[in-house]
């Protein structure tokens, strides 16, 4: 059972200021190459900005990204998930909720992220390695 705090190992947690305008925040995601990301304020989560709100609650606003602050227009409602949980329960949350990213939390800290592609890009990385254990084993190689 694999739990989210092994797919975190090695990976940093990136993450903008709750006051920072939203075109820091979308620079500093071009140049992360990421779709979302945290929103802090006194290193407590605060929201999530991710491209679809940039394209729904900026630029079809018509809102000017140099002076909106990303706190007015960022996701606040968020699922969040313990680093303790498996990546199924992972899975199940963003189901449930029809979200593709989740904080990964320890108590109250927000201790990482984490997408609905890189759960896949896990699990598809451990079936590869799985058959290719079996393939081995009936084929008598080693």
């Amino acid at each position: 059972m694999v739990r989210i705090q092994e797919i975190l190992c090695g990976r940093n947690l990136f993450s903008v200021r709750y006051n920072q305008s939203v075109a820091d925040v979308a620079r500093r995601m071009a140049e992360l190459r990421v779709g979302a990301i945290l929103v802090l304020e006194d290193n407590q989560l605060r929201g999530l900005f991710s491209e679809r709100d940039l394209m729904m609650r900026v630029v079809v606003e018509g809102r000017n990204p140099e002076l909106t602050p990303v706190s007015e227009v960022m996701t606040t409602n968020l699922a969040t998930i313990e680093e303790s949980a498996t990546l199924d329960e992972a899975l199940e949350c963003m189901n449930q909720h029809s979200c593709r990213h989740l904080p990964v939390m320890c108590g109250r800290q927000v201790v990482g992220f984490v997408s609905m592609r890189d759960l896949m890009n896990f699990e598809l990385d451990r079936k590869t390695e799985e058959l290719n254990h079996l393939h081995n084993y009936v084929h008598g190689s080693t």
